[in-house]
């Protein structure tokens, strides 16, 4: 959704808006705008997206009486709307910084006149929650990422290790802190962070200043070009970094002490962010990373991926739920980092726990299923891809080998047989060049009517010719040489092509031929695709210890 700035229609509002406010669904909305010819006209938005006169939209609800009083903190959301526009995140902070009664921005004068009024009656923290709220749920419906998504939260915080007392967090790509904020929610723990927009960096904040969280400090800047943390060395590290940003400024960093994995390339910005996180963790600590899932198995990113796998520092991937992130197109991915307390690697992981739930609903428990998580050894993992995607390492584990391999073979065995049954018995003929003495060309049995097209090939579409008969002889090598093109394509029609002439009976008789070894072909094909299967599944059984040789 876009916001837009003020207009002479006032605050404007969106279609699940109106559906709040009348206590409907967003689909009764719809149903509104096709039936009554009153119901108010689109003052702003796109074709798409309309946004309403909220004035015009309460007075038509109140003469269908479908309407019902607007709360005052709704009434405040929309005079923000109307105010600050796409600049939501700098309105979200002045009103934190008034609430706290801090200097700030001056406040358009129906936004300080609402808020005066909603402040008297509440608690300022709460206020700004519901704020917070109202915009982590329009940047959602928008599928915005400006902030990090409710599910990815609750995954994160499903996933991250319990700390011990005085911990330090940190985030070094924040938002406005809901991911670090959330995940750090014991009272005493230490959080720290950065974020680039300055807006949001003073919003995350205030806002944590408004909820009593004392040892909360949150700056504004670029972490990579100029981290403020230089010194941190934290228990745990979240982040979700920026998506697809390829001038993350590898250029100038690339001698940066940070790469001790590689130098990430300039489309593997997550892979920076995701060393930087770990530079930033102490002898035991951990980071929790939100990942596309195209970062575990892209070529360019080869070289760090297997440093992690290698140094034992890669803990645990967990691929979520579709629909988790709805701003990736993609289920994306959680990558568990734990750096060695001892400089031996004594203590690193032997396994990378696996976990695939992009069977699941985004609404289900994040709790894995045993099906769903296997423990893969590193030396399985270091091949020539160093593929972390859990899925392609989970069904290879939970598969039946011994009774997959069991049933190809089965299956391989009858197609052997159905293979030479369906060989037709061939005689000796006249000898070579015995038939070439009455033929006629295929453009000849055109022009008497006796070939249509359907498709690619020629069919009879006569009693005096056998369809099988005719697509026989025109895939004779002969015929094949007549049909072929000087740049060499091939053309099953070929109208230069000739067949013998012969009585329709012997003609079905060459056809059951031909029919014959046409269904052997596609046998030796099904045959070939049993063959490499079994293969397959016999091989990779006898290499991980699910088959074994007969004694």
């Amino acid at each position: 959704m876009t916001d837009n700035a003020a207009s002479p229609a006032g605050p404007l509002v969106t279609g699940s808006e109106i559906a709040r406010l009348a206590g409907v669904t967003r689909a009764a909305v719809s149903n509104w705008r096709r039936r009554y010819d009153d119901f108010p006209a689109p003052a702003g938005g796109a074709a798409g997206s309309p946004l309403y006169a909220l004035a015009e939209v309460q007075e038509w609800l109140d003469k269908q009486r479908k309407g019902q009083e607007v709360s005052p903190e709704v009434e405040l959301w929309q005079a923000m709307r109307a105010a600050y526009g796409e600049q939501m995140i700098a309105g979200l902070a002045a009103v934190a910084a008034v609430l706290g009664g801090e200097p700030g921005p001056e406040l358009p004068d129906d936004v300080a006149t609402r808020l005066q009024d909603l402040a008297r009656a509440g608690e300022p923290v709460e206020l700004v929650n519901g704020l917070t709220e109202r915009f982590m749920d329009s940047a959602r419906r928008a599928g915005s990422d400006q902030v990090t998504p409710g599910r990815v939260v609750r995954a994160v915080c499903h996933f991250a290790p319990e700390l011990p007392a005085g911990a330090t967090v940190f985030d070094p790509a924040c938002g406005i802190g809901v991911l670090l904020l959330s995940v750090a929610s014991e009272t005493g723990t230490r959080c720290r962070g950065q974020e680039m927009d300055a807006d949001s960096a003073r919003f995350a904040q205030l806002r944590a200043d408004r909820l009593g969280r004392s040892g909360v400090r949150i700056v504004a800047g670029d972490s990579l070009r100029a981290d403020a943390w230089p010194d941190l060395k934290a228990d745990l590290v979240v982040c979700d970094p920026p998506a697809g940003v390829t001038e993350w400024g590898r250029e100038e960093l690339l001698l940066d002490s940070r790469w001790e994995l590689g130098v990430p390339s300039k489309a593997e910005g997550e892979l920076a962010w995701l060393q930087h996180a770990y530079a930033h963790t102490e002898p035991g600590g951990q980071v929790l990373m939100v990942m596309p899932a195209s970062a575990a198995y892209r070529k360019a990113g080869r070289r760090i991926r297997s440093e992690l796998v290698r140094r034992g520092i890669l803990r645990q991937v967990v691929a979520l739920p579709p629909g988790t992130a709805p701003s990736h197109a993609l289920p994306v991915h959680l990558w568990c980092l734990r750096r060695p307390e001892t400089t031996t690697g004594a203590d690193t992981n032997s396994t990378v726990r696996m976990v695939d739930l992009t069977g699941n609903s985004p609404e289900e428990s994040l709790e894995p299923r045993p099906d769903q998580v296997a423990d893969v050894p590193l030396i399985e993992l270091l091949d020539d891809t160093v593929d972390l995607t859990p899925g392609s390492h989970l069904r290879s584990r939970h598969r039946d080998y011994p009774g997959e391999y069991a049933a190809l073979r089965k299956e391989f065995e009858n197609q052997i047989r159905r293979l030479a049954a369906l060989l037709p018995e061939l005689v000796a003929g006249g000898g070579p060049g015995s038939l070439d003495a009455a033929t006629t060309s295929v453009a000849d049995l055109a022009r008497a009517g006796l070939v249509a097209y359907e498709g690619p090939e020629p069919v009879s579409a006569s009693e005096q010719l056998d369809t099988d008969y005719l697509q026989g002889f025109l895939r004779s090598s002969v015929n094949a040489r007549r049909s072929t093109s000087a740049s060499g394509t091939y053309r099953l029609d070929g109208r230069g092509s000739r067949i013998p002439r012969m009585g329709i009976d012997d003609q079905r008789r060459y056809g059951s031929a031909f029919q014959a070894l046409t269904a052997f072909e596609e046998g030796m094909r099904k045959a070939d695709e049993l063959s490499r299967r079994l293969a397959e599944i016999a091989r990779d059984g006898l290499t991980t210890g699910a088959l074994a040789p007969q004694e």
